[in-house]
């Protein structure tokens, strides 16, 4: 399998709570609480090492509350290229109610200052030249720190991008739109995965219909962007690359977090790419073992007892043939 580099640039300690029904301004009991050691380059980790996959998880920690994320590393089996920065990381509390609906309440960060970020990007220059760390990919997924700035991201990607290295972004508001829209076509990221609401804050259009969106992806895609993943909820995942035009729709489950529904989409989308799946079945693994991520708390798991039959009920179809042998350009 491949050799995977995951960037949490702005990593957290979820706090995850379950309850009927969020009543603002009074006591509310829960159903479930769990505290994980996360961040959306974390949760994408966890996804490919089920899938097979060896991964490095880099980004940056604060030294003074990083025991757990240490610990679940170990437990994971990755290995742990954080930088440690002066102060904690944030703890995101994830209120998820029995009817679907998600309140997060995300904290800023720990501070990251120019030093911390050369540190980062040397590190990540040494990896890129040394044939025995050099990733397959490299995955950027995540919000931004404080004392980084969107044009910064762009840079790390261009960066990366030069290097001959895949760089996969999920990352949303004025990051996303600087990791578009600052870098000519050569430097942009292989991919990208707003959802629904992302991708429309970016193409400055409501996107309430699948030709609506289809049309803003084609327009993601015209870009340079070689992979432009949306995902919108029930009403499924949008890929437009070479191959073409793909839309899967999920099976019905009882959707009890869509936390880490997105970041196990990626995971399994680069999984499907790095390993050469065909398109139908890249997409259908993808989007069924997000379905089963909003069953529970956490990412996906492709060990799960009925997986086969998520994958039997998530529906594939072409919208537009590709060109595969023509990158960048539809038939």
């Amino acid at each position: 399998m491949a050799r995977i580099l995951t960037l949490s640039l702005n990593p957290a300690l979820d706090l995850a709570v379950g309850l009927e029904t969020l009543a603002l301004g009074e006591v509310n009991r829960t159903e479930s609480t769990r505290l994980d050691a996360a961040g959306k380059g974390v949760n994408v980790a966890r996804v490919l090492v089920a899938l097979g996959h060896e991964v490095t998880v880099s980004g940056f920690l604060g030294a003074d509350n990083d025991a757990p994320f240490v610990r679940a590393f170990t437990d994971l089996g990755v290995k742990d290229a954080f930088l440690r920065v002066p102060g904690q990381t944030r703890i995101n509390a994830k209120i998820s109610e029995r009817g679907g609906r998600v309140t997060d309440i995300n904290g800023p960060g720990a501070n990251v200052n120019q030093e911390a970020w050369q540190q980062l990007l040397d590190d990540l220059d040494v990896s890129a030249r040394d044939s025995m760390r050099r990733p397959d990919a490299v995955v950027i997924a995540g919000s931004l720190p404080p004392g980084i700035e969107p044009r910064d991201l762009a840079s790390l990607i261009s960066r990366l991008r030069e290097q001959g290295l895949p760089v996969w972004v999920d990352t949303s508001g004025p990051a996303l739109t600087a990791a578009i829209d600052l870098l000519p076509k050569a430097c942009k990221p292989s991919a990208v995965k707003p959802n629904e609401q992302e991708l429309a804050a970016w193409a400055g259009a409501t996107l309430k219909s699948e030709s609506a969106r289809l049309k803003a992806a084609k327009r993601l895609f015209d870009t340079g962007i070689e992979e432009a993943l949306i995902s919108a909820g029930s009403d499924g995942v949008l890929w437009v690359s070479r191959r073409g035009a793909w839309l899967a729709t999920p099976p019905r489950v009882n959707v009890v977090s869509t936390v880490c529904a997105g970041d196990t989409l990626l995971a399994a989308m680069l999984h499907g790419v790095l390993i050469d799946l065909p398109a139908e079945e890249t997409l259908r693994l993808s989007t069924a073992l997000s379905a089963d991520a909003v069953r529970h708390v956490g990412v996906g798991d492709p060990r799960a007892e009925d997986f086969d039959r998520l994958q039997s009920q998530t529906h594939v179809r072409c919208l537009e043939e590709g060109n595969a042998n023509a990158k960048g350009a539809f038939a």
